[in-house]
């Protein structure tokens, strides 16, 4: 008993470290206006706040995973919780705009470190079926709810206190998970002396991703077909192809190439990318419609997003790990996404006039279900098939097909949202009703995401025996042997 309640200590340290990194991709949205005021940050520059934090956060999730199954994954979980909690300092204090981009650029840095070797030492933690269903659906809330939360947590700061305390409010946490993790989380295991870092393959991965960040964030105010955005893009597409050859011919590669050859880790990737590419519109498109078609405060904002945090706290904590035991995981996953992309669907019909019972809870509360039943088996997916001495490799690259799949999804459907916007003003529109039927064609894509997620899990998935009888145990294993889920 007193072993599991250890590890239990250890998973809620793991889960708190992982929401401060979560809370981070949401709760600056909200305050972007005061920032500009008091920073005196141009429009233009206004962005950077949230890009640079992207652009090192989804640069080096697969160098931060792979650094933990070389060195430890405790030792990178530490050292990004102490550098995320020094930036944040950084950017709660910032006198000038400079130096707040600068700390957001090693937040994400270490935000990067800490998320790819969170899920590696929960896996690690929990062999046991029953026991792992659970924690997983635990950090699959943290890691779906975080935006709602970050949304209510930005807004109620800044409305009550200032802009300075999203920040700021990272560093008891951070010193907390700090020493709590140092005494619980396990010793890292030897490493074997001949595993190297692969520093050409970690220089192109990491330099192809953060310019395909760099490209999609800037895609919209660029536009798609500049120089500029195909150039970026371009050259990132140059640099993973040089990758995959580095890969295939290096001693010690940083990503095995043969990892794709298991199919639920290659399908979870892609199901992962458009889920993400649904979950980062709801979001902000959500936050959009509230505030911009039927005004609400930046607190009233985050208020409205309370329920869908509650519904998926409960999905996740006490339904998720149920329904993965008894069904396995790709109903639960097909179930859950089809709730998400119900919920986006209902929002493509919310009105100018929109009243929050009638037009706003319904699609809260269907994103709330299907976040909270889906994410749990999309990272048992994820993490099921590995070997243990690669899965912080494979937690960085499931966490980076979240990453790069919200940022490209975010992208095209604001662009698809502002070409929809444009027509109808051109056609004569009033400002209200152009803006919302821009948003409603994306919340419509967004369900388009979702539901194409559900279904090539439930057609791809190799099934795994979590215990329940629905899901036929396979007859044969891929490449890798997997670990017992």
């Amino acid at each position: 008993m007193t072993d599991l309640k250890s590890r239990w200590l250890a998973l809620y340290v793991l889960c708190l470290g992982d929401l401060m990194i979560v809370l981070d991709t949401s709760i600056v949205n909200v305050a972007l206006p005061s920032i500009q005021t008091d920073l005196g940050f141009s429009q233009d520059a206004l962005a950077w706040v949230v890009n640079a934090y992207l652009l090192t956060f989804g640069g080096c999730l697969l160098l931060s995973g792979r650094l933990g199954d070389l060195v430890g994954s405790r030792r990178v979980f530490l050292g990004g919780v102490v550098s995320f909690t020094v930036a944040s300092v950084a950017c709660g204090l910032a006198p000038s705009s400079g130096l707040l981009v600068a700390g957001r650029a090693v937040q994400g840095l270490g935000g990067a470190a800490v998320s790819a070797v969170a899920l590696s030492l929960i896996m690690g933690l929990f062999s046991d079926p029953a026991e792992r269903a659970k924690a997983m659906g635990f950090f699959g809330f943290v890691m779906s709810g975080g935006g709602a939360v970050g949304v209510l947590l930005g807004g109620v700061l800044t409305g009550l206190f200032s802009w300075h305390w999203i920040f700021l409010v990272n560093v008891p946490i951070g010193v907390g998970v700090w020493i709590a993790a140092r005494r619980v989380l396990p010793a890292d295991e030897t490493v074997d002396g001949a595993a190297r870092l692969d520093v050409p393959g970690a220089v192109l991965v990491t330099c192809s991703l953060m310019l395909s960040v760099y490209g999609i964030v800037g895609g919209n105010d660029a536009g798609w077909t500049s120089g500029r955005t195909l150039g970026l893009l371009g050259t990132s597409a140059v640099l993973l192809a040089a990758f995959v050859v580095r890969e295939a011919s290096a001693a010690s590669p940083l990503v095995p190439l043969r990892l794709f050859r298991l199919r639920n880790v290659t399908v979870s990737q892609v199901v992962g990318a458009l889920w993400a590419a649904a979950m980062f519109a709801w979001f902000f498109l959500a936050a959009l419609y509230l505030q911009r078609v039927l005004g609400y405060s930046a607190l009233e904002v985050g208020l409205a997003f309370v329920p869908t945090s509650v519904v998926m706290a409960y999905c996740s904590l006490r339904v998720s790990d149920k329904l993965v035991m008894r069904f396995g995981i790709r109903r639960p996953l097909m179930v859950g996404l089809a709730l998400a992309a119900a919920s986006l669907g209902l929002f493509s019909r919310a009105p100018v006039d929109g009243i929050f019972v009638t037009d706003v809870l319904p699609s809260m509360l269907l994103l709330g279900a299907g976040a909270g039943i889906a994410f749990n088996p999309v990272l048992l997916a994820a993490m099921g098939d590995v070997e243990p001495h690669e899965s912080g490799l494979a937690s960085g690259a499931v966490n980076t097909s979240f990453m790069m799949g919200g940022a490209l999804g975010l992208a095209v459907l604001v662009s698809l949202s502002t070409w929809r916007t444009d027509a109808l003003a051109a056609d004569g529109a009033g400002e209200l009703v152009a803006l919302n039927g821009g948003l409603q064609v994306a919340f419509g894509a967004g369900a388009l995401f979702a539901l194409a997620a559900a279904v090539i899990g439930g057609l791809f998935l190799r099934p795994q025996p979590m215990g329940g009888a629905d899901d036929p145990v396979p007859v044969a294993v891929e490449a890798v042997s997997p670990d017992p889920v």
